[in-house]
């Protein structure tokens, strides 16, 4: 077999493979827990607008130890998909700094031939810890998660006071090269989009790529409502009112973001829309969860599994050939806001982003 082509013509190039489901965050869109980010959806529920209300907040139950891939069978995996076309490896989670001896993995991964990038998605807080690790391993690039630069609506927005230390392990990730830094942020109405303004400064102060994300349905207490959600249309319309920007043509049609240069800087931002702009059409990813599940879209309602093929003997012409399948059944689009969408059983920390 020669390429990961689905239905569709679109050729898989992109794995994002999570280590873990759990997180030592609880973030409003994907684990809120606290009281606080209970009242925020609570004080926004309509019930004419949405008849289900918000589920009582409470953790989904995280996977034992035993139930997750080993690094050697994410390394055998990536093995067998290189040949077959993918190129980049995004490591996520949960929270992907929470896996012991990860830069071990990033060294494995960063010797198989045919990954030209291997990236990390993380919020940053334990980064510190292992970025000069990470960095010797082989790791090509980290995007942080930060949502707001004001530290009390931080911790409220992530139940935890790290601000400092997500800050901190952004600039540790610049001194050390990891370019283009990039920081994302779910912008949600009523929480932190009047923070648009200030996140965008500290992008052209700091002279990274700052992205912003429209509010997805895939929080564990499925509380996510539409009129919460920030279209990129309306971020973009308020940014060119404070900072110039001048669009980034790209020649990845894959790409997520639609990219802006801030004027006299090396700053750029990105848009990411997949609620109002879906970007279906060219999407070139495949996900594999932490227990061995590969997802061929982040709101696939299917998961299909080889963690049993990986630990029952399988060949890897045979592993190959069934992820081949797998990627056959890729869906053509996501159906977000449509009559007929049906949320994910599973959250983004246990999807991986």
């Amino acid at each position: 077999m020669i390429g990961l082509s689905d239905g569709f013509g679109r050729v898989m190039r992109d794995l994002r493979v999570s280590l873990t489901d759990k997180c030592n965050f609880r973030c409003v869109y994907c684990l809120p827990e606290s009281e606080e980010a209970a009242n925020f959806y609570r004080t926004r529920f309509d019930s004419i607008k949405n008849p289900n209300p918000p589920k009582p907040f409470a953790l989904p139950q995280f996977k034992p130890r035993t139930a997750l891939l080993s690094f050697e069978e994410i390394e055998r995996l990536i093995r067998i998909a290189a040949p077959l076309g993918i190129e980049k490896i995004r490591l996520t989670g949960g929270e992907p700094l929470l896996r012991k001896d990860i830069e071990h993995l990033v060294d494995r991964i960063s010797r198989i031939r045919g990954i030209e990038d291997i990236a990390i998605t993380t919020n940053g807080f334990l980064f510190a810890q292992k970025a000069e690790a990470l960095k010797a391993a082989g790791l090509n690039r980290v995007s942080f998660s930060m949502d707001s630069l004001d530290r009390e609506n931080f911790r409220k927005i992530t139940g935890r006071d790290g601000l400092i230390e997500v800050l901190a392990g952004i600039r540790l990730a610049k001194r050390l090269g990891m370019n283009p830094v990039k920081v994302n942020a779910v912008m949600i109405r009523g929480l932190n989009d009047h923070e648009l303004e200030s996140l965008c400064q500290f992008a052209l102060e700091e002279e990274i790529s700052f992205r912003f994300i429209e509010f997805m349905p895939l929080d564990s207490s499925r509380a996510w409502l539409k009129d919460l959600v920030v279209p990129a249309r309306e971020i973009l319309e308020r940014l060119t009112r404070s900072f110039q920007l001048t669009p980034v043509q790209s020649s990845n049609r894959s790409e997520t973001a639609k990219r802006w240069r801030i004027n006299g800087s090396n700053a750029e931002l990105g848009m990411i829309a997949p609620v109002s702009e879906p970007f279906c059409g060219h999407c070139n990813r495949l996900r594999l969860t932490a227990d061995g599940k590969i997802r061929t879209c982040l709101f696939s309602l299917h998961e299909h599994d080889l963690k049993a093929l990986l630990r029952n003997g399988a060949a890897d012409d045979r592993i190959a050939q069934e992820l081949g399948n797998i990627v056959l059944q890729k869906e053509a689009r996501h159906h977000i806001g449509e009559p007929e969408f049906v949320q994910p059983e599973r959250t983004m920390s246990c999807i991986g982003g």
